[in-house]
């Protein structure tokens, strides 16, 4: 008898045939591949032994794209058309980049019509025309991907590639975005402290409660983890999306501009090459003074000026104090809402380039009263932790299969009634997720519903972010109150949200998957965070207040239309009384005393109390006109 071959769709029909997956780690200053070969994860090299691909993509003059080393030595030279740590500009749009002057690329805020919608779109300027973040990233995305079949020589199934943990609904979307322009197939993408906790996990069999550290060169992450029998489960995360290494050279750089201001009495304005030339001296002396105690910065700018400056360690620990500092505030933030004390942590992760710095070192070790885990790569061990996973996804065959439960940075709700959230998943809630909740009509008659999606803590839709509106039309026409829609938002593995809305009793639904055009600034994130924590008894008796509001509207409209219809069934004194209430509570809504607005409600509904009894009556007394006691079938 023959044996049936089976597999999954789309998949070799071979059921033990390895399927090539890669782990990619797309950083702002670099980025790498890494494989599972021999069931060890570990990272693939180009032609010159090289891990590392810097982040840096040039477009030059006779129409080539050239990508990694080549490309950085060039950056210096050709700074317009060299583009480096586009990461940072990933969903955004030209409002968050506050610092423009100190950046030497050419920004263009692009105004690009979907689906016959105004889009912001951020774009550079280039040789090559204009360029989005996402087009440019999907060049390193490429170059990763080709080193990465070339090395294992077949086509890849599929990829895994990490994204910041605190990177919102925009950043992740336009990374996926990037990828699919790059022809890869993206399995999942995964938190890039999760993918160093998988990678350290599985090396040191560990088990316990760690904190990932993960300071790279345009992202800064907190996450604190719970490792056990295989499960690695988030507690809580922070972070801040717009601080990096990067931040640390452009410290250094406006050092030595202070430096050789102080030296020439009359300092011309810096080119677009010299503003290069110096961040990338900037980033070499903090390199340099890793493992020694002093850099000399030495250069001549194209204005004729000479440039020799020596910056010391202790110089670089002052100037950069504040930005050590800016990482311990998201990471008490995130020890608070893991409700968890520096006596509960097992070890502490150091992840990213810039974590190689001695006084980031110091300062975690200080913080948590034990010296940090650094015996894997923190330049690896993303790519690492990545590559694990993928390899799992591909299905290939693990012994140490995980599960992994990352979390949602920010709440996600919809606006109800009086511009109030409904908040339908909590921050902090695990991944992936599915949350439903029932809604009404408000008005008699009422066809249509407008779903509007919004992130933030705060209680109004004033103080949080507008992510997506779309329509649900098509409800049979009720009463106010009878129709029953249900909405589900839904965030997949990656931190996608998607939301859908049914009316219950035809079916009908409507349906969106958010992609807003860019995202939260951290500042913004920061300013949710702190607003929530600082305001939550205003906005509750805001709440109050508008709830209050709501509900006395509809009383009216409902009280109204029932006179509408039925005064004949009491004396006009008992219609004049309910009159005189509804007057009343009227006035009372635009006042700001939820309590008065409540206590005149009661007082209405008391007075319709016997309008109401009759109006029962007469619809029995209707429905059993005209019919024998033999016709009534209980």
């Amino acid at each position: 008898m023959a044996l049936l071959q089976i597999a999954e769709p789309g998949m070799s029909a071979a059921p033990h045939q390895h399927r090539l997956a890669a782990g990619i780690d797309l950083g702002t200053t670099n980025s790498l591949v890494a494989t599972v070969r021999s069931s060890m994860s570990t990272v693939l090299q180009d032609d010159y032994g090289h891990a590392l691909l810097p982040s840096v993509v040039r477009y030059t003059p006779d129409g080539k794209v050239i990508v990694g080393h080549e490309a950085q030595a060039m950056q210096s030279t050709d700074p317009v058309n060299t583009i480096a740590s586009v990461k940072r500009f990933m969903g955004r749009s030209l409002n968050d980049i506050t610092d423009k002057a100190h950046i030497p690329y050419r920004f263009i805020d692009g105004n690009l019509d979907n689906a016959g919608a105004s889009k912001r779109v951020l774009q550079l300027q280039t040789r090559a025309g204009l360029k989005t973040p996402v087009e440019i990233s999907a060049e390193i995305l490429k170059s990763l991907k080709h080193r990465a079949e070339k090395s294992l020589g077949g086509e890849l199934v599929g990829a895994v590639i990490t994204v910041p943990a605190y990177f919102d609904d925009a950043q992740r979307q336009a990374t996926k975005d990037a990828a699919r322009l790059a022809g890869l197939n993206v399995l999942r993408l995964l938190n890039e402290p999760t993918a160093a906790a998988v990678a350290y996990g599985l090396d040191n069999k560990s088990e316990g409660t760690f904190v990932i550290y993960d300071l790279g060169g345009g992202t800064f992450d907190v996450s604190i983890l719970r490792l056990s029998k295989g499960v690695f489960e988030v507690l809580a995360t922070n972070g801040d999306s717009a601080l990096g290494g990067d931040d640390f050279d452009h410290r250094i750089y406006c050092w030595v501009l202070d430096k050789v201001r102080e030296a020439s009495e009359h300092f011309a304005p810096l080119s677009e090459e010299d503003t290069r030339l110096l961040l990338t001296k900037a980033r070499q002396a903090k390199e340099w003074l890793t493992d020694n105690h002093e850099a000399q910065i030495a250069c001549k700018l194209s204005n004729g000026t000479l440039v020799d400056v020596t910056l010391t360690a202790p110089q670089l620990v002052e100037i950069t104090q504040h930005l050590v500092t800016k990482t311990l505030s998201p990471t008490r933030k995130a020890m608070h809402d893991a409700n968890l004390s520096i006596e509960n942590i097992d070890g502490v992760v150091l992840v990213g380039g810039a974590t190689r710095m001695p006084h980031i070192r110091h300062a975690v070790e200080d913080y948590f009263k034990q010296e940090p885990l650094t015996n894997l790569d923190p330049d690896k061990v993303v790519a690492l932790g990545a590559a694990i996973q993928a390899n799992i996804l591909a299905g290939n065959k693990n012994d140490d299969d995980l599960l992994l439960l990352d979390v949602t940075p920010l709440s996600l709700g919809l606006e109800t009634m009086g511009g109030l959230v409904e908040k339908i998943i909590p921050r902090n809630s695990t991944l992936p997720i599915a949350r439903a909740q029932e809604f009404t009509t408000y008005k008699d008659g009422q066809t249509a519903m407008s779903i509007h999606v919004v992130q933030g803590e705060r209680e109004l839709v004033t103080d949080c972010r507008s992510l997506a509106r779309f329509d649900l039309r098509g409800i049979p026409p009720m009463v106010a109150g009878a129709a029953r829609i249900r909405v589900t938002f839904t965030v997949d593995a990656d931190g996608l949200l998607s939301v859908t809305a049914r009316e219950q009793s035809t079916g009908i639904e409507a349906h969106i998957e958010v992609k807003p055009s860019y995202g939260l600034s951290e500042d913004e994130i920061t300013h949710m965070l702190k607003a929530s924590f600082g305001s939550a008894e205003i906005d509750k008796k805001a709440r109050m207040l508008t709830e209050a509001r709501v509900n006395a509207g509809a009383i009216i409209n409902s009280v109204n239309a029932a006179l509408a219809v039925d005064s004949n069934l009491i004396s006009q004194s008992e219609q004049h009384n309910i009159e005189v209430k509804i007057q009343l509570l009227t006035s009372l809504i635009q006042a700001d005393d939820a309590d008065a607005i409540n206590k005149a409600v009661d007082t209405l509904n008391h007075a319709t109390e016997a309008f109401a009894a009759a109006r029962m009556n007469a619809s029995v007394s209707r429905a059993l006109s005209g019919k024998n006691l033999e016709d009534i079938k209980l």
